[in-house]
């Protein structure tokens, strides 16, 4: 259903090396470089994850409400990915675990407050 995601940053090249380092974890690299944005995906025709400088040039905010779910293959990988999160620099916003009966989760944020989290099936 979705092609791309942006995120804000107030500095780009920052972001850059943090979501290089973190997304190079699950396969994904850069695809698309801009001024004032970058796209990763994990493959052709895969949804793209951007870190963007806002078009309006005001500074970038985090969003109330909203979260960016990145898909991963088992509870183990969750674990791991959270920890390289915080490891690069990103916050917790809350430890791996399982939430609504059903699925794995462990919620952080990047270096610029945006709040995202790794997820997959409990039993995966």
């Amino acid at each position: 259903m979705f092609a791309y995601v942006t995120l804000g940053t107030n500095d780009l090249e920052r972001a850059g090396k943090f979501y290089d380092a973190l997304l190079s974890e699950i396969g994904a690299g850069r695809v698309l470089e801009m001024p004032n944005a970058i796209f990763w995906a994990t493959g052709p025709g895969s949804p793209m994850l951007s870190a963007i400088m806002p078009a309006d040039g005001n500074p970038a905010s985090i969003g109330n409400g909203v979260m960016v779910a990145l898909a991963a293959e088992n509870p183990s990988a969750v674990d791991k990915l959270y920890g390289k999160a915080l490891e690069l620099g990103g916050t917790d916003e809350g430890a791996p675990g399982i939430r609504a009966e059903a699925y794995y989760i462990a919620y952080f944020r990047d270096l610029d407050g945006n709040k995202l989290n790794f997820f997959c099936p409990a039993n995966a």
